[in-house]
C-alpha cells in the first residue's frame, strides 16, 4: 500500500473511500487462465519462528462445490495492514475487514492434487513489505493454472503486517490442536534516528534463508519423508511424493520480495533464475551484485523504479546477457497486487491501487512475460515461448528497460 497517501487521510476520508469502493464496479480476483484447475492449502512446519509457514497453490482435480477460502485468511492481518499504514486500529481494522474481508481466492481449498508423471515445476514466492502469504494470490493462481506449484512463503522477519507461528505445549492435552498456542509477530518499523538499511538488510537476508528453508522442504516432502503440517490435515502432504520436479525450480518476488528473490538466487544452486516484480534494490549490498550470475527477469512498474535501481539491474545484466529488464506502461506499484482488483474507484485514490492499464491486462503481462521466461530458463515443454517478444519490451503496453520519465523517490 502507499502509505505516504494513507498517513494524509482521516477517519472520514477513508470511511468515505472504503464505504463507496464498490459501485457498479465488479470486485473480486480472477480466474486463472491456464488448462488447470488450481487448489491451495495452508501449510506451517515447526513450533517456532524458525520454522516456515506458506500457501501451496498447485494444479487440482475439479471438485464439485469445492470451498473457497478467504483472501484474508484472519482478523489479525486487518489489524496488521492498520499497523503498517500507520492507521489508528481502532476505527481501521474494522472498515480493513468489512472492504476486504468476504473477498475469496478461486481455488478448491485442500482439493487433491492432479498427478503428474514427470513432476510440478516449482516456484518460490516472497511477498513485499507490509504484506503476507495471499497479497498475490492472482499472480500465484495464474502460475499454477499453467502447471506449476507455488509456495508463497509468508516471512518471519518482521516485514509481514502481521503473521503468527503456533508453540506446542507438551503435556496439556493429548490433542494436537488443543496443545498449540499461537505467538504472533508484528510489523516492524524503523524507527526514527535507525538507519532504514540496517534494518532491511538484516530483513532481506533472512527472507532469502527462508526461501532456501522452503525449497529444501519440499525436496523433504517431495522425497517422501514425513512432514507434519501443525496447522491441519486437511491436505495430505504425502500426496506430493514425487509429483515435484526439483530440477526445476525458480525464485519470485514482488518489491521486498524482488529483492528476496535475487539474493536467494545467489545462495542456492538449485534456483535456476528469479522474476523479480518492481523489485526494491535499496535493501542488498553492493557486495552481491558480482555474486548473482544467474538469469533475472525485472518486470517494473512505470512509477515506481529510480535511476539509481535501474543502474543497479544494469549491473545485474551485464554479468549475464540473458538477464532483461522491461517495464509495464500504465501500471503502479500495487498493479501486480490483489489490491489491484479488490480495491474500488473511491478507494483507488486513496490507496492507489491502480495506474491507468486495466488490471487484467497488466496481470496478463506480468504473467506471460515470466512464463516465457521460466520456459526458457527451466527448460519447461510447454508453448510459453509464444510470448517471448515481452522479454524484449515489444508488445502492448510495455517497453524495454525503463521510461524516460522514471520516479524520483
Amino acid at each position: 500500500m502507499h502509505r505516504a497517501a494513507l498517513a494524509l487521510a482521516g477517519p472520514q476520508v477513508l470511511s468515505a473511500a472504503l464505504e463507496g469502493m464498490g459501485g457498479a464496479q465488479s470486485l473480486g480476483l480472477p480466474h486463472g487462465k491456464g488448462p488447470h484447475r488450481v487448489g491451495c492449502t495452508d501449510v506451517m512446519v515447526g513450533h517456532n519462528r524458525k520454522g516456515l509457514f506458506f500457501r501451496l497453490f498447485y494444479p487440482c482435480l475439479p471438485q464439485e462445490g469445492a470451498e473457497q477460502p478467504l483472501w484474508i485468511p484472519r482478523y489479525e492481518y486487518c489489524q496488521g495492514l492498520a499497523d503498517y499504514i500507520n492507521l489508528n486500529r481502532k476505527w481501521c481494522t474494522p472498515l480493513l475487514s468489512v472492504t476486504f474481508g468476504s473477498h475469496r481466492v478461486p481455488v478448491s481449498w485442500n482439493g487433491p492434487l492432479k498427478s503428474r508423471g514427470s513432476g510440478y515445476p516449482l516456484i518460490i514466492f516472497s511477498h513485499g513489505l507490509g504484506a503476507f502469504r495471499t497479497v498475490y494470490s492472482a499472480v500465484c493462481v495464474e502460475m499454477a493454472s499453467r502447471g506449476l506449484l507455488v509456495m508463497a512463503l509468508e516471512h518471519r522477519d518482521q516485514s509481514a503486517c502481521a503473521t503468527y507461528f503456533c508453540k506446542a505445549e507438551a503435556g496439556e492435552s493429548d490433542s494436537l490442536e488443543a496443545a498449540l498456542q499461537e505467538e504472533w509477530i508484528p510489523f516492524r518499523r524503523v524507527q526514527e534516528g535507525q538507519k532504514e538499511f540496517h534494518v532491511r538488510n538484516p530483513q532481506v537476508r533472512q527472507r532469502a534463508n527462508e526461501c532456501v528453508r522452503g525449497l529444501r522442504l519440499m525436496q523433504d516432502i517431495a522425497s517422501g519423508k514425513a512432514v507434519t503440517n501443525v496447522l491441519h490435515r486437511g491436505f495430505d502432504l504425502s500426496a506430493l511424493k514425487e509429483s515435484v520436479d526439483l530440477t526445476r525450480v525458480a525464485v519470485m518476488g514482488h518489491s521486498f520480495g524482488g529483492a528476496t528473490a535475487i539474493l536467494a538466487l545467489a545462495k542456492e544452486d538449485r534456483f535456476k533464475c528469479a522474476v523479480a516484480l518492481d523489485a526494491w534494490m535499496f535493501p542488498l549490498e553492493n557486495a552481491l551484485y558480482s555474486k548473482v550470475t544467474k538469469p533475472v527477469l525485472f518486470i517494473n512498474t512505470e512509477t515506481f523504479q529510480t535511476a539509481e535501481s535501474i543502474a543497479k539491474m544494469k549491473r545485474l545484466r551485464s554479468r549475464n546477457n540473458h538477464t532483461k529488464i522491461i517495464t509495464i506502461l500504465g501500471s503502479v506499484h500495487q498493479s501486480q497486487t490483489d489490491f489491484t482488483f479488490l480495491a474500488g474507484n473511491l478507494l483507488n485514490r486513496v490507496f492507489q491501487t491502480r495506474g491507468a492499464l486495466d488490471p487484467y491486462m497488466g496481470l496478463d503481462v506480468t504473467c506471460r512475460a515470466a512464463l516465457a521466461f521460466l520456459q526458457k530458463h527451466l527448460e519447461l515443454e510447454e508453448d510459453f515461448d509464444r510470448w517471448s517478444n515481452l522479454l524484449e519490451g515489444i508488445g502492448d503496453a510495455v517497453i524495454p528497460e525503463a521510461p524516460l520519465c522514471i520516479s524520483s523517490l
